[in-house]
């Protein structure tokens, strides 16, 4: 028979048996670190003694590298070689500086092989929340090559001498958001061969042009805002099926917006084109497009013009205008009352509606080169202006309100 004094003993030696027990199952079925099945441990690249040795500790399934607030200078490119990646700082206090002086970039994103080929590309890497810089003789800031579904966030990208950021092939629904160009050699934004492309929400400050979209598909580029730029404002080339809308695009020394090389079926909406030295809208080279809903507002020259190369265009609803407040009164000092209309060169096949122009020079619409044909102007309202309207040959002009018309 059992001594009732024993039972409690025995009783306390099964329960830390089962205690015992339970914890070595839990402990063989997790991760080391963590209790989620199927979870990665964060790389922490302040356990590392460089960046690039917290990099290369990513698994090859990918991750997430969280860098901490400091300054990290570098004097070779960080190369990332991994997709399913998130990299995020801790804000603008994770500043990365390129100290390299032979051209090369800040960060490389490209696949391992290092293959310039469809059958070499990753995906899905976000880059968010952290400050690089350069300087005049380092190359591009971040350069992204083949990396389907990147996802650019909250980035400071800044002093470079090449371009801030390249999207080279980037394929697949590249996105850019709520980060800073400014100050970088060459372009803000080159992206190369991408599709599907989102732009939205960024501010660019004084590169030598703000974005180029070339040999492209689909770019939606809406809120951003351009200012000071040393060069043109958005240059897209060879690309079609794309909207330009909501921007402020001010103070370029060259021209706002430019579409060239077979550009086509592309609008350019709801942008305000203000103060840009060389022009505001040229299509250089563009069919099937649509311009309206712009303001135009004190353009050096050629706020809107549409060359020889260019035809089939619909321009309605937007309004040229120099900076008249009412009452008689210019904002502008008359050493900086500079205001262009539109301009037609050697084109065809045009519809303009809807528009006004007022105060703006030499002409509302300037007819330039050999007379442009089949132009529909009509429904349009012309205030302290002169027009070479009346001169289209093949053309039909009706319904608009003339200078002498209006008050």
């Amino acid at each position: 028979m059992t001594d009732k004094r024993l039972i409690p003993a025995i009783l306390g030696s099964l329960c830390l048996v089962f205690l015992l027990g339970s914890a070595y199952t839990a402990s063989s079925e997790a991760p080391t670190g963590l209790t989620l099945e199927g979870g990665r441990p964060v790389i922490d690249a302040g356990d590392y003694p460089t960046l690039q040795k917290a990099i290369n500790a990513l698994p090859p399934e990918g991750g997430m590298l969280s860098i901490p607030p400091g300054t990290f200078n570098i004097t070779e490119p960080l190369r990332i070689s991994v997709g399913d990646l998130l990299v995020r700082g801790s804000g603008p206090a994770t500043h990365i500086r390129n100290l390299n002086q032979q051209g090369e970039p800040a960060i490389i994103l490209q696949h391992p092989d290092g293959e310039d080929s469809r059958d070499s590309e990753l995906w899905r890497i976000c880059l968010s929340d952290f400050r690089v810089t350069g300087n005049e003789k380092s190359g591009i800031g971040i350069d992204a090559r083949r990396i389907n579904e990147i996802h650019i966030d909250g980035l400071s990208v800044s002093y470079h001498g090449g371009d801030g950021i390249r999207l080279y092939y980037c394929y697949e629904d590249p996105r850019i958001s709520d980060s800073l160009f400014t100050y970088n050699k060459k372009t803000g934004v080159n992206l190369v061969g991408c599709h599907d492309i989102v732009v939205a929400s960024n501010q660019f400050e004084e590169n030598q042009d703000a974005l180029w979209c070339k040999d492209g598909f689909n770019l939606c580029m809406t809120g951003n805002n351009l200012d000071d730029h040393l060069g043109d404002g958005v240059v897209i080339e060879n690309t079609y099926g794309s909207v330009v809308s909501g921007n402020m695009i001010e103070e370029c020394q060259g021209t706002a917006i430019v579409l060239d090389r077979d550009c086509y079926g592309i609008t350019l909406s709801a942008n305000v084109i203000a103060h840009d030295v060389s022009g505001g809208i040229d299509l250089r080279d563009a069919h099937g497009c649509s311009v309206s809903a712009n303001t135009f507002t004190i353009l050096g020259r050629d706020a809107l013009r549409i060359g020889p190369e260019s035809g089939r265009i619909t321009v309605t609803g937007n309004n040229f205008s120099n900076s008249y407040v009412g009452n008689g009164k210019l904002i502008r000092t008359p050493q900086d009352s500079l205001a262009a209309g539109m301009t037609l060169e050697n084109t065809s096949d045009v519809a303009i509606s809807g528009n006004l122009f007022s105060s703006v020079r030499p002409r509302a619409l300037e007819a330039r080169g050999d007379s442009s044909k089949r132009i529909l102007f009509s429904g349009n309202v012309l205030t302290d202006v002169e027009s070479d309207h009346q001169e289209l040959q093949d053309s039909h002009v009706s319904g608009n309100l003339e200078p002498e018309d209006s008050n």
